[in-house]
C-alpha cells in the first residue's frame, strides 16, 4: 500500500509543533501500525532526517506506552486494542492517516508523539498499593476466602494498563476511570481494606493536584479504553471517597 501520513512533530515541550506530511509506500497489510512507523523512520534516517519519536515497549498490548491518536481516535479505528495491536489491514491503499499525541494539560508533550504520563505514576505512589508485613508471620493470600464476583471485578479493574486513552478521549481530560480502576482493584479485596480510607483520599487529592479535569459522565473513557474498564469503577470510587470523607 501507498499511504500519506500527517504526523505531529514537536521538537520539545517548549517549542510549537505542527503537522508534517510524509508519503510512504510498500506498506504490507500484515504490518502492525508501529512496524509501519519503523519503516518510515528507517527511510527518514537514510535520508538524513530526524525520525519520528514515539513510545513503545512490549508491543503486545500490555504496557500501554504506544498511546497516540490515529485519525482522531485513541489507539486507532479498532476497539479494545492498543496502537501496537492495530494492523495496517485496517486501512486502504491511498489513505491519509493523521497521527497525533495525547492532548491534556497533565500529559505535556515531550517530543513528537511522546507525552509525559508521570502524573499517573504520582497518583499510584499516593495510594495505589498495599503495605504488607513480611517479617515472619505472613499469610498465604490463597488462604483468604474472597467472593468470586468480587475477585472477578477486582481482576477486571486491575487490567488497566495506564495508557491514558481515558484522559485523552474525555472532553474534560478527566483521569477518573484510571484512578477508579486503581482504587477498585484494592477496595474489592480484603488485603486492600486496611488502607482503604487513606488510599482513595490521597489518590483523588493527587489526581486533582496534577490538573486533570472533572468527570461529567459522558462515557467516552469506557468506549475508548483498550481494556474495557467499566464506568462502574467510577461509581465505586465515589462511594469509597464519600465513606472515607466521613471517616476522615
Amino acid at each position: 500500500m501507498k499511504l500519506t501520513l500527517k504526523i505531529w512533530r514537536q521538537k520539545n515541550a517548549n517549542e510549537k509543533g505542527k503537522m508534517v506530511t510524509y508519503d510512504i509506500k510498500e506498506v504490507s497489510p500484515d504490518m502492525s501500525f508501529l512496524e509501519m512507523l519503523d519503516v518510515l523512520n528507517q527511510d527518514l534516517i537514510e535520508k538524513g532526517q530526524e525520525p519520528v519519536a514515539f513510545d513503545h515497549d512490549c508491543r503486545e498490548g500490555i504496557c500501554g506506552s504506544c498511546s497516540m491518536f490515529v485519525n482522531g481516535r485513541a489507539h486507532g479505528p479498532d476497539s479494545r486494542i492498543t496502537v501496537c495491536q492495530l494492523h495496517m489491514r485496517s486501512f486502504k491503499d491511498g489513505d491519509t492517516i493523521h497521527i497525533e499525541p495525547w492532548r491534556a494539560t497533565a500529559f505535556p508533550v515531550i517530543k513528537d508523539l511522546i507525552v509525559d504520563r508521570s502524573s499517573f505514576d504520582r497518583i499510584q505512589q499516593a495510594g495505589g498499593f498495599i503495605s504488607v508485613n513480611t517479617s515472619g508471620n505472613t499469610i498465604d493470600a490463597n488462604a483468604i476466602p474472597i467472593d468470586k464476583h468480587d475477585a472477578d471485578k477486582a481482576f477486571d479493574a486491575a487490567t488497566c494498563i495506564g495508557c491514558g486513552a481515558c484522559v485523552a478521549s474525555c472532553k474534560n481530560s478527566s483521569a477518573m476511570l484510571f484512578v477508579s480502576a486503581k482504587v477498585s482493584q484494592y477496595a474489592l479485596l480484603p488485603q486492600g481494606k486496611v488502607e482503604a480510607t487513606d488510599r482513595v483520599l490521597n489518590m483523588v487529592k493527587q489526581m486533582d493536584a496534577e490538573g486533570f479535569g472533572n468527570c461529567t459522565n459522558t462515557g467516552a473513557c469506557e468506549v475508548e479504553c483498550p481494556k474495557g474498564i467499566s464506568l462502574e469503577n467510577i461509581a465505586r470510587m465515589n462511594r469509597e471517597y464519600l465513606a472515607a470523607s466521613f471517616k476522615g
